[in-house]
């Protein structure tokens, strides 16, 4: 006799925030103390992106300690009724670097963007290993649950390079402010 077990699977739409103020002025903000808002090009990104996931059935939403984050979900939210929590997992990735040029932590990281990382800062591998907790922990919480969760670029990479056959592509690729990632985690 065969016996049929349920793959509980969470699904999670992984967005980055509108455009920030740090986006527009080319620097790094990967400090959630120092405020950094949406743009108004942001907030229009944000509406729009509500627009395309509004069908979505969220079940339940997260966000980074971020303000940028937090004002993009407070956005896509608004025809949904779930809650927002922050999750600091889904933080921008810790560069150390906070007020400097973007281009600066690109040319550190270049050579090998898996391992290396800034004095003060973590490797996208350490990235990856705070994704998979917080991955693991949202399956478990919401075995077949729809989860929207805003992030950053960095963190949502890092999340797909979980599941990619080549996570050094993956660590070098990009994801537009607004764009997303959906991702459908197993349970335990």
């Amino acid at each position: 006799m065969r016996t049929s077990t349920k793959c509980y699977l969470t699904q999670i739409f992984l967005v980055r925030h509108g455009e920030s103020e740090a986006n527009v002025a080319h620097i790094i903000n990967d400090d959630p103390s120092r405020p950094v808002n949406l743009t108004e090009r942001g907030r229009v990104q944000a509406e729009e992106a509500s627009g395309k996931l509004r069908a979505v059935p969220f079940t339940h939403a997260y966000a980074s300690e971020f303000p940028r984050a937090q004002q993009t979900a407070e956005i896509l939210l608004r025809h949904h009724a779930c809650p927002l929590l922050t999750d600091a997992r889904i933080n921008e990735r810790q560069t150390g670097m906070d007020g400097l040029p973007v281009e600066a932590f690109h040319d550190l990281v270049y050579p090998d963007p898996l391992r290396i990382k800034p004095e003060r800062g973590e490797s996208f591998l350490e990235q990856m290993g705070r994704l998979s907790g917080f991955l693991d922990e949202l399956a478990a919480r919401h075995p077949d649950g729809i989860v929207l969760a805003v992030s950053h670029e960095n963190p949502i990479l890092a999340a797909q390079a979980l599941a990619a056959d080549d996570p050094e592509q993956t660590a070098r690729g990009s994801i537009l402010n607004c764009g997303w990632a959906e991702l459908d985690w197993p349970v335990g």
